[in-house]
């Protein structure tokens, strides 16, 4: 019973070069964007990527994987309920 209730989580990756470049797996949503901030949605919670001159180069939901280039000043994780609910996509908030 207790493993029914037990999450399989996606596996989760972070590849950062020279705190310019981000590579990231287990990425489950793109909760918003600007050239200051990401926020993304992961099994392990939400991320926030800090910085200037953000930019995501690729973003494949389905295979859950993100590339993040500019200067990377912060990155955090922290609970997703924060900041968006799981039934509504990046898509579907952007076009309301």
């Amino acid at each position: 019973m207790i493993e029914d209730k037990m999450k399989l989580r996606k596996p989760h990756s972070v590849h950062m070069e020279n705190r310019s470049k981000m590579v990231m797996t287990g990425i489950t949503d793109v909760v918003s964007f600007d050239p200051c901030k990401v926020v993304l949605e992961s099994d392990y919670g939400a991320i926030t990527i800090k910085g200037s001159d953000l930019h995501v180069n690729r973003l494949s939901v389905d295979k859950g994987e993100l590339d993040v280039d500019g200067t990377v000043t912060a990155f955090e994780y922290s609970q997703m309920n924060n900041y968006a609910t799981k039934s509504e996509s990046l898509f579907n908030r952007l076009f309301k």
